[in-house]
């Protein structure tokens, strides 16, 4: 059910129906109407079908005939994204070690313990979305909003297999060590340090969800 707060009613259909294809709600193959989306988020059609659009152009969906049919992220989907990530990501952390204030280092500081806390109580929904936070915060530390709206989307579009990462403990465990050694090379200003731990650590991410899938 959508929540009619600040944000924009067709943001809040995008982002809804976005964040039900990307975490599996919604399968692969699965056809989804008007009516069906309407009954469901309790809004009128007219904002579904201006945001089915959207999430056509965004290649999750496309139109069958019979409605809108869900694509999702395939496998290969997932291999590009990640594939993409290592190349970009780590010269993103190169330049948040160059380019970070003292405020985004205290916040990446701050999602770095948080994420451990919530590791230490296995709430994998809190550690995944801090690591949400530690990898949006080091895009913004970056200095480039071009680098963060690249990697913001792309992070996102692989959250159901994040989550079916973190809530494996060894994985969730090593991530948080690879998120303090980042963090640790970008508070010493060390570029290339920061640069290799990003890419390692995409790598791992990469490896485990094959592994895992």
């Amino acid at each position: 059910m959508i929540d009619h707060k600040t944000v924009s009613l067709a943001d809040q259909v995008f982002n809804q129906i976005e964040t039900d294809i990307l975490t599996g709600k919604y399968q692969r193959g699965e056809v989804l109407t008007e009516s069906k989306l309407s009954l469901e988020l309790g809004v009128s059609r007219t904002p579904i079908r201006e945001e089915l659009r959207r999430l056509e152009q965004e290649h999750l969906i496309e139109e069958s005939g019979k409605g809108s049919c869900v694509i999702g992220i395939t496998e290969k989907d997932v291999e590009d994204i990640f594939l993409i990530r290592k190349n970009v990501e780590c010269l993103a952390a190169s330049l948040a070690a160059k380019n970070r204030t003292e405020e985004q280092l205290s916040e990446l500081l701050h999602a770095v313990e948080l994420q451990e806390f919530y590791y230490t109580k296995h709430d994998a929904d809190r550690i995944k979305y801090m690591d949400n936070q530690f990898h949006n915060l080091v895009y913004k530390s970056s200095g480039s909003s071009v680098f963060f709206d690249v990697l913001v989307p792309l992070h996102k579009k692989v959250q159901k297999f994040r989550k079916a990462s973190v809530e494996s403990k060894s994985r969730a465990e090593a991530s948080v060590n690879e998120h303090k050694a980042i963090y640790a090379a970008i508070a010493e200003g060390d570029t290339e340090k920061a640069s290799k731990l990003m890419e390692q650590h995409i790598e791992n991410a990469y490896i485990h969800i094959k592994n895992t899938n």
